[in-house]
């Protein structure tokens, strides 16, 4: 499935950063969120057993901000190390 492509360049950039290394973007949000990225590891111990899932926003204060966030989640993701 296509998703869509965010309005801020940016974070969509970090979104393909995460999609490069397997992560799963799904957009269509509620709220103040875009959609949402998911690990591709499903491990009890990656984030104590939540899983890497975080959400993106819509209209971030500092989209800059926001998409060095997203990246930094990706490359801490525990079950990648």
């Amino acid at each position: 499935m296509v998703r869509g492509r965010h309005a801020k360049k940016e974070i969509e950039i970090a979104l393909a950063y995460a999609e490069k290394h397997g992560w799963r973007v799904q957009d269509g949000g509620k709220g103040h969120a875009w959609g949402k990225i998911y690990c591709p590891y499903k491990d009890a111990e990656c984030r104590c057993g939540e899983f890497c899932i975080s959400s993106v926003w819509s209209t971030p204060k500092n989209p800059g901000n926001h998409a060095r966030h997203l990246r930094r989640i990706v490359d801490n993701c525990t079950a990648r190390r």
